[in-house]
């Protein structure tokens, strides 16, 4: 009964999966953020070209 209360490896694996899971929010996070910036720059750029032709 010692040895159960004593492995903490299952308490181990979840504390990396709940630190996999805020790494990926917050990579999730920041594409959607860029994401949108990018296109924004993107747009305006094409458009630069298009009007200079």
């Amino acid at each position: 009964m010692r040895n159960f209360f004593k492995n903490e490896s299952g308490a181990t694996a979840i504390e990396y999966g709940l630190i996999a899971a805020l790494i990926a929010v917050a990579i999730i996070g920041a594409v959607t953020s860029l994401g949108g910036q990018t296109s924004t720059t993107f747009n305006a750029v094409a458009d630069g070209m298009a009007n200079a032709i």
